[in-house]
């Protein structure tokens, strides 16, 4: 029996591998799905998943236009914390996914000053103003 999509993200939040897995075309898709039928809860670990592979380029994320795409699929948070993860992985490459947790919190704080704080940090870095 083939599972759905929405079947196996869940399988894997449940066994707890889900920042193992790579993103597939689609998996935008299913975010919105799972937040309609948990009556408009944010999934945060789906969320955060869905930024780090978008800000890792991991997965369907490799391709440029896949990337860009997902800016039209994926929710202003969701988009805000994957910019702040690229922003702070060009500070501090190398960094572990644990060590930038804060970008998580940071977005579901303010998600909108998230998304200013990435494009300062983007600039500043592209100029070479912090290094």
């Amino acid at each position: 029996m083939d599972r759905s999509p929405r079947d196996e993200l869940q399988a894997l939040r449940r066994l707890g591998t889900l920042e193992q897995a790579e993103p597939r075309k689609g998996d935008e898709a299913v975010r919105d799905e799972l937040t309609c039928r948990a009556g408009s809860y944010v999934q945060t670990d789906v969320d955060a998943w869905l930024a780090h592979a978008l800000a890792a380029h991991l997965g369907h994320y490799a391709d440029r236009a896949a990337r860009e795409a997902a800016a039209g699929f994926l929710a202003p948070p969701v988009l805000a914390h994957a910019a702040l993860l690229a922003a702070l992985a060009r500070l501090t490459p190398g960094a572990a996914v644990d060590q930038l947790a804060l970008a998580a919190r940071l977005t579901a704080a303010d998600s909108e000053s998230v998304g200013g704080l990435a494009a300062f940090l983007t600039r500043a870095v592209t100029t070479g103003s912090l290094a």
